[in-house]
């Protein structure tokens, strides 16, 4: 049975992506839940595949369900579609979005076709993990979850930049003002 290799590109960092394999067989649903497993996303949003190419322009479209909402041609369904039907170049390609809200971009591209599956492996599995990738809820950042620790301890939150409010001009008099106003007392600071 063909194994496929499809590396999975966050699109806004190329250098940012895994590798995820999978059986032609198995299913576009299947495909979906191993890519949400090797970027650490949860799998409470919609999602849907498109089929594309070179120009990586939109295409088929492989949806997990049908949603409300117009159609050129109504859309497969990811459940129902394997992923060796949808196969039609050495190195297809498909976009990949998941959460709608948030759009979740992800580029796909077939980089390797086995005929020999590796007994020891589950498949779908994810065999390669290259950068840091995007953390779907909060920040994720080199120092990992110390970052979120810091960001708890200290309340920071969206829009605060962590300076309290002395020294705005909105604010009442400081400990120095007026404090030698008009005198000439000598003292140079």
């Amino acid at each position: 049975m063909a194994v496929l290799k499809f590396r999975v590109y966050y699109e806004e960092d190329e250098a940012v992506y895994r590798d995820v394999v999978i059986k032609h067989k198995q299913t576009f649903a299947e495909l979906h839940a191993a890519i949400l497993k090797a970027w650490e996303f949860d799998n409470k949003h919609q999602a849907t595949f498109y089929r594309s190419n070179d120009n990586w322009d939109r295409g088929r479209e492989i949806s997990l369900e049908q949603y409300d909402k117009p159609y050129k041609a109504p859309p497969l369904l990811m459940a129902d579609t394997t992923i060796g039907s949808e196969i039609f170049d050495t190195n297809q390609k498909f976009i990949y979005v998941y959460d709608f809200n948030k759009n979740w971009t992800f580029l796909l591209e077939l980089i390797n076709v086995s005929k020999e599956e590796n007994k020891s492996i589950t498949y779908p599995a994810t065999s390669r993990v290259e950068g840091i990738g995007p953390q779907q809820y909060g920040t994720r950042s080199l120092l990992g979850d110390k970052f979120v620790d810091i960001e708890e301890k200290y309340d920071l939150s969206k829009g605060e930049d962590g300076f309290g409010e002395e020294g705005d001009e909105d604010s009442d008099s400081g400990p120095f003002d007026n404090e030698g106003a008009g005198s000439d007392s000598g003292e140079d600071f």
